[in-house]
Formats: C-alpha cells, structure tokens, sequence
C-alpha cells in the first residue's frame, strides 16, 4: 500500500497529518480521510466541501451515520447522489447507484444491486418507499417506483419501469421482468415470473412457480401482456397465456394453463384451463359451511385495520 495511503488509513496518523492529507490532490487519499473516525471536525469541514461528489458524500453519510440517520455497513458503495431517508441500513457489499430514492426507515440487506442501469432507453430513477424490507442479492433496476412496506425475499429481480403501490410483497427468487402495473396489497411467493407489461391490481396473490407470459408466438417481437383484476388468487405451477384477462375475484386452480379470459367470480382450472363452478360454490374446509370466497370475507391477516372494517362492513 502507498505509505500515504496507510496514514490515511490510520487512526493512530496525527490529525495534523490527516488535515494536510486531506488536501492532497489524490482523490482517494481524500476519501480515506473522510472515512478515518481520527479526522477532526476542521478536516471533515474542508472535505464537506471537496471538489469530488464521492469524497463529499461520503462525510455527509458519515455525519448521518454518527447522528443515528444511517447505519451503513463499510463495504457497501452508495453513490454521493443517492438519496436515502433517515434510519436506513445498508448491509454488506450491496451498491446503490445515483439515481435511487429510498424511503425512511428502509433494511436492506447483504449483497443488493439497487439502481442497475438500464443499457437501451432511457429510465427515471429508481424510487423505494418507507418502511421496505429488501432481502439479500436482490437486484432492481433504474426507473421503477414502489410505495411504501415493500418486501422482498432473497435474490429477487425487478427490471425497469415498473411501478406498484403499497405493501408489495416479492417472494424469493421471483422475477419482474419490467414495464409492469401492480396495485396496493400485491402478494407473489417464491419462484414467480412477472413477463413485461404485466398488469396487476390490487390485492391479488400469485402462488409458487406461477408465470405470466406475453409472447404469443414465440420467438417474436410482439408482447400481450397479461392483465390480472383486484382480488384474484392463482394456485401454485399455474400459467398464464399472453394478452389474458383474469376478472376480479377469479380463483385460478393448481397446474392449470389459462389460454382463455376468465370472467369474474369464476374458479378456472386444468390444461387447457376450462370455468368450474362460481368461487361462491367452493366451502370452507373447516366445517363451518361457509364459503371460502371472496375470501376476504374471512382471510385478514396482514391487513390494515382500515381495508379489514370495509370488508366485515362488505361482508356482515
């Protein structure tokens, strides 16, 4: 290592030595100091101010960081330009680029790609609402939004210009392959592909290893993306054909191949997927005789209070 490299480095260099390295013109010589907890406060004051916007953000997130703002792990890399809320925690080795917003009170783990850029046109920045729990090795790219209490599992992937509202819940390994549309309340488990132009509203659980095409003739260049209604629920091993609509409150059955629109309140199952029955003929398993959909009528678990009262007050 370069010997003025290890005094900056060094928390024993005397904060002297440290105020004169700190204008060197060897811009990670600058960086070291800022990061060096042995810098005065006259040092961080000059290095504040510095001519490169990574020497400079790194003292403004060390100043949030001992303020109790940030807790940001040392080997993650978050560009100066990135803007994160106050409480949030970056883990190992994860990399947030410029153009990314991240909302108050954020987690995310060890090992995330937050920002990726998008190589063909152009893209917006990449905004993270408040309160979000982002697991390990996940990777979101550039010019996507999420609303507030998004949640991921470990090494999800969400490509660009996709946009979903509130409590969005990504199990892990699943895959949104971008341009999609998704609601508030959106809940998809493990293994879930998400094809480009994907439309999703709100409330509606996608199971284990479903997929969601858009390719009607593959290999081509056209995309009919699959459009999904409010309360729809689509059992696990499940696919959905290009350009399909999926009515609300639709209940897909396991393994099913859906060719054909479903209207609403219909149980859809089997390869090609044919209508059943209405949901409302499906009963609760548990002896009580009641029916089981619209199943918000007795499933409200990780609900607000506020959507649960609409419901009881829907469902009497």
């Amino acid at each position: 290592m370069h010997p003025d490299l290890s005094l900056a480095n060094s928390q024993d260099t005397p904060a002297d030595t440290l105020h004169a390295l700190a204008q060197s013109n060897d811009e990670m010589l600058r960086a070291a100091v800022a990061l060096n907890p042995a810098s005065e406060r006259r040092t961080l004051d000059i290095l504040s101010q510095d001519k490169s916007t990574w020497v400079a953000g790194l003292v403004e997130q060390r100043a949030q960081r001992e303020a109790g703002l940030l807790s940001i792990h040392p080997s993650a890399i978050i560009h100066p330009e990135a803007q994160l809320g106050a409480n949030v925690t970056v883990g190992p080795y994860t990399v947030i680029h410029a153009n990314v917003c991240i909302g108050d009170n954020t987690v995310i783990g060890s090992h995330c790609e937050l920002g990726h850029p998008v190589f063909r046109g152009a893209s917006g920045p990449l905004t993270i609402g408040r309160d979000s729990l982002i697991r390990s090795h996940s990777v979101f790219y550039a010019g996507s939004s999420f609303g507030d209490r998004l949640v991921t599992g470990h090494r999800v992937a969400v490509r660009e210009a996709t946009h979903a509202g509130a409590n969005l819940q990504i199990g892990t390994l699943s895959d949104i392959q971008g341009s999609c549309e998704i609601g508030n309340h959106v809940r998809f488990h493990s293994n879930v592909h998400i094809g480009q132009h994907s439309k999703i509203g709100n409330y509606v659980w996608i199971f284990p290893y479903v997929v969601l095409t858009n390719d009607p003739h593959p290999p081509s260049d056209m995309m009919l993306g699959v459009t999904v209604k409010d309360f729809v629920a689509i059992a696990t091993l499940s696919v959905v054909l290009p350009g399909v609509t999926i009515h609300e409150g639709v209940l897909i059955g396991a393994h099913s191949s859906v060719a054909r629109d479903v209207e609403a309140d219909m149980v859809a199952a089997g390869v090609p997927a044919k209508v059943v029955c209405p949901t409302s003929q499906i009963k609760l398993r548990d002896g009580s005789g009641q029916p089981a959909y619209p199943w918000r009528r007795h499933f409200h678990r990780g609900y607000p209070d506020d959507v649960v009262a609409q419901w009881l007050a829907e469902f009497p």
